[in-house]
């Protein structure tokens, strides 16, 4: 083999394409990376959140209220079911209310937070106001039937019944 030939034998495809990256890299042209105009006008916005986060935040919900949890510790869980129904309105309640507040030029940050302070006050109205009508209904069913009694004075209890003779 002649000097020639090693010098017009192309590299092997490995070599040929790290010889390319090589070239790129060196090339005058800017790349899209580093031209930092083009980085500067890309805008990044976290509200309103996609349908498969605003689900998930619905099935995390339905979670903590009817499983035990420190909340269950304290106000007692809720059937599935119930769980359910309230999640999906305290979630639709807490987005409303948050995407109300949202601002022209927000990027969504402080009203995601709106957002997550909005469910977590509604979650515990709803574990709240469930107990409190819990423990009212035990409380009149444990009652025994006084009803009457409170209506009788002393003036009835000292006097005889004269009518009956």
């Amino acid at each position: 083999m002649s000097d020639q030939e090693k010098i017009t034998t192309p590299p092997p495809p490995e070599q040929n394409s790290t010889t390319e990256a090589t070239q790129e890299e060196h090339s005058s042209e800017p790349k899209e990376v580093n031209n930092p105009e083009k980085t500067n006008h890309m805008s990044f916005s976290i509200w309103p959140p996609a349908q498969r986060t605003r689900d998930a935040v619905v099935n995390r919900l339905i979670e903590t209220l009817s499983t035990p949890s420190v909340l269950s510790n304290r106000y007692g869980t809720m059937p599935k079911e119930e769980a359910s129904v309230a999640a999906r309105r305290i979630e639709e309640d807490a987005f409303a209310t948050a995407g109300s507040s949202a601002a022209a030029d927000d990027d969504g940050i402080q009203i995601l937070q709106v957002y997550s302070k909005e469910i977590s006050k509604r979650m515990l109205e709803a574990v709240k106001a469930r107990n409190s009508s819990a423990s009212a209904v035990a409380d009149v069913a444990s009652q025994p039937e006084t009803a009457n009694v409170s209506s009788i004075t002393s003036e009835d209890v000292t006097q005889p019944d004269t009518e009956s003779y």
